[in-house]
């Protein structure tokens, strides 16, 4: 039987903890599958010697994939095969995440949250298919794991707290908390780790980095699930990975979040903070009730066999054609600005 080709198109270093668990499905299945890495965005670096990377967008024209999968909400209709989109976060709640931008045959959607909203706009298009298939990226959150400073910091009696702003700027947390997330840092015996969405405004990356001593951190690696099991609670806004710190059964406080709901320690100043994380860090029985009753209608899958059933949906695609009826849309205009974007006008 001939190897299927597949393409990973990626613009951001967030995609990399998304897809490698779909890329070790693909290798066991013996497939193949290499990267598109488009844009500036992404760290060459990152890449693993035993990964397959594509020089250009005529590289991958020419590997004439089967299926290309995106973390992201764009891949233009020049990349060959089956579009799937994968999603590159959980939080539904941001602008743009239910937005049908023309692009993609197949949705793989994450828990009941949103796979009835797509189920709804399947039908209203009628040219997409929509699968439950969970999130790759959470295959490995529930056995990575903590990093070796946790014991060492619990056994000081220390609380790790976890800051992980989105980049939004009208959504984003990190000017309205610098200040006091100085303060504690200064006068409590907090032990704090800042992780900023690779796409944060470079001046609240550097600001940040001032606060650097002891008992501060600021991590700029890609992969986000150690810090995950490390940390004891979040401090957030309106961050996808609210949806994936809460799947482990911990507490986020949240500043301004745009939908609020139960499972969050939602403020609205800076100054109801500190109040803020004595009470998420010791949360009451009805505030860990909403948080698993909000992670199981958000993700509630943890088998760890999300990539195993994106590739599942992919190949039934493949073999026995998509469920939708209507052909895909040209899509004229924005795949003009997709050849403008990324200056490729070869036909």
């Amino acid at each position: 039987m001939t190897a299927k080709r597949y393409l990973f198109y990626i613009a951001h270093n967030y995609s990399f903890e998304i897809l490698r668990p779909l890329q070790q499905a693909i290798w066991a299945n013996g497939d193949e599958v290499k990267w598109l890495a488009i844009g500036q965005e992404v760290n060459l670096s990152y890449f693993q010697s035993n990964e397959s990377v594509l020089n250009s967008i005529d590289d991958a024209r020419s590997y004439n994939p089967d299926a290309s999968f995106a973390p992201g909400n764009e891949i233009p209709n020049f990349i060959p095969g089956l579009k799937v989109q994968i999603f590159h976060g959980l939080e539904w709640k941001k602008k743009g995440h239910f937005v049908i931008r023309d692009f993609f045959d197949l949705y793989c959607t994450h828990g009941p949250a949103t796979t009835s909203r797509f189920n709804t706009l399947a039908q209203k298009h009628g040219f997409f298919d929509v699968i439950e298939t969970a999130w790759p990226k959470l295959d490995y959150l529930f056995t990575s794991p903590a990093m070796p400073i946790k014991d060492k910091l619990h056994a000081q009696e220390k609380k790790v707290i976890l800051y992980a702003p989105t980049f939004s700027p009208t959504l984003t947390s990190a000017p309205a908390l610098f200040d006091e997330i100085k303060r504690l840092s200064e006068q409590k015996s907090y032990h704090w780790l800042i992780k900023f969405h690779p796409k944060m405004a470079t001046q609240w990356l550097e600001r940040y980095k001032t606060l650097k001593k002891d008992n501060v951190q600021i991590i700029e690696t890609s992969s986000i699930n150690e810090l995950l099991q490390t940390a004891d609670i979040m401090v957030s806004d309106t961050s996808s990975v609210i949806g994936e710190f809460s799947l482990l059964n911990k507490v986020t406080v949240s500043l301004n979040n745009k939908e609020p709901g139960d499972y969050l320690v939602n403020i609205q100043t800076a100054d109801q903070l500190e109040p803020a994380i004595e009470r998420a860090l010791n949360p009451s029985k009805k505030l860990k009730t909403a948080i698993k009753a909000y992670a199981d209608d958000l993700h509630p899958y943890q088998d760890g066999q999300a990539a195993q059933r994106i590739l599942s949906a992919t190949e039934n695609i493949l073999t026995n054609g998509k469920q939708a009826k209507k052909s895909k849309p040209l899509n004229l205009f924005r795949n003009l600005k997709q050849r403008k974007k990324l200056k490729y006008w070869a036909i």
